[in-house]
């Protein structure tokens, strides 16, 4: 080495792997190796290869149970949030244990259709639907569009009026409530490009009632992604419910009231609620209103669920910084650029943990980008080779992906109990420009 490796210091951030561990779902270490559910990870690396996408299928339905079990006492449906992970095999499983769906496009829609999801049970939400989104969509037999604009709106009852049916809608309803969220993951304020304003949601309900292939179904919104307490739920459930009470002075008749996901997990030291204190804080609202509810999870289904595992390549310390150059990079996991989201990355093997060596280190990847990180100034005792996990990595992992420099994007598998599966293989690089032709005059 040109250089000698910087100490661990004050300034690099210390995670306990065997404490993190055991707050999270489905990880544990047995005798130091890293299992997801019973399965080693670093075996999973060796037969899959890094940089790899795991899932335990286990956690996924626990937390769905979770929702389930504490909304057991109003008639509910949840509707998990394709966005977060679309996975075949994640929404099969879901699709099995009975879950709805909310959709962002067409696409996301067949996927839901391939994986044996339910039409009724899905919720279209987004505000750029197509013609041609809202068409497949009527012609699946959908449960409801979630209305975004007046615009939206007309567009929906001159395509439903061309293939004669009736279009069941509600309006989603930006209520101007803070999350105190990332900017980027904010959506309930009114500078944020969703849904329609609580000024205006009545003139557009009374719109809606009045086109004849629009049936009006229930109101929606959805404030941000990452909200740890329940207050921000509050506030917005309180402004709907003055909404929907004026709506009925004004003959206008709800079947039910979605108040979108955003339910926030741990990744690191955060203290999210707990689905069950959740659901207490809203159930008394709730269960007077008399309304269906519905809720649109995503991210706290299945981040925890998930880990992508990676291979330190390279080692480079310098008077400055010591890097360590994993396999995996911001095409594979773009969160910690994009939201400067912070996310545990912790050794398969303890030993690795526990060698004495410990310095800290920035992890990146190879690609040729300054923003190409996976974490910063974290303390750990790292060697060439290593098998690392990034936890949390099962919602907004895969599905932000891309092909980056070229990359290939990562293998997928699924775990569960001391069985595991590929449900979608690694991609080759042939792959990646096989459509693409050479131009020729």
């Amino acid at each position: 080495m040109s250089h000698s490796v910087l100490n661990a210091d004050s300034q690099g951030r210390v995670i306990n792997p065997e404490a993190l561990v055991a707050q999270l779902p489905a990880l544990q270490y047995v005798d130091g190796a890293l299992c997801l559910e019973e399965v080693d990870v670093a075996s999973l690396a060796k037969t899959y290869g890094t940089p790899c996408y795991v899932y335990s299928k286990q956690a996924i339905l626990n937390v769905y149970k979770a929702y389930t079990d504490s909304f057991a006492a109003i008639d509910h449906q949840i509707c998990y949030a394709v966005k977060a992970n679309s996975n075949l095999a994640v929404l099969g499983i879901l699709a099995q244990a009975g879950a709805g769906f909310d959709i962002v496009s067409s696409g996301e829609l067949a996927r839901v259709l391939a994986a044996g999801g339910e039409a009724s049970r899905v919720v279209f939400s987004g505000v750029g639907k197509r013609t041609d989104d809202i068409r497949y969509a009527l012609e699946a037999g959908i449960g409801c569009f979630n209305i975004e604009s007046d615009s939206e709106l007309a567009l929906i009852q001159g395509v439903a009026a061309e293939l004669g049916k009736t279009a069941a809608i509600s309006l989603r309803v930006n209520p101007n409530v803070d999350a105190k969220t990332h900017p980027y993951i904010s959506t309930g304020l009114k500078d944020n490009k969703f849904g329609i304003s609580h000024e205006k949601a009545l003139s557009v309900y009374q719109q809606a009632a009045a086109m004849p292939n629009i049936r009006i179904q229930g109101i929606d919104c959805h404030i941000g992604s990452q909200l740890t307490e329940v207050a921000p739920f509050i506030d917005a459930l309180d402004k709907l419910i003055e909404l929907i009470d004026n709506l009925r002075t004004n003959g206008i008749e709800l079947e039910h009231i979605d108040l979108g996901g955003g339910l926030g997990v741990q990744y690191i030291d955060e203290t999210p609620i707990s689905i069950a204190d959740f659901a207490a804080a809203l159930l008394p609202k709730l269960t007077q209103l008399g309304l269906k509810v519905f809720f649109e999870p995503g991210r706290s289904i299945v981040a925890n669920a998930g880990l992508l595992l990676t291979r330190v390549d390279v080692l480079k310390p310098t008077e400055h910084k010591n890097f360590a150059i994993v396999d995996a990079a911001m095409n594979d996991l773009i969160r910690p650029a994009l939201y400067q989201a912070e996310m545990a990355i912790i050794p398969s093997q303890l030993a690795t943990a526990t060698a004495g060596n410990e310095c800290t280190w920035d992890i990146v990847g190879a690609i040729c980008e300054t923003g190409d990180f996976l974490a910063k100034d974290r303390v750990l005792s790292l060697a060439v080779g290593d098998v690392l996990a990034v936890t949390g990595a099962g919602a907004y992992g895969f599905v932000m992906s891309s092909n980056y420099n070229t990359r290939p994007r990562s293998a997928e598998v699924m775990v569960s109990e001391n069985q595991h599966q590929l449900v979608r293989p690694r991609e080759q690089v042939a792959e990646l420009f096989a459509t693409e032709q050479l131009w020729q005059a």
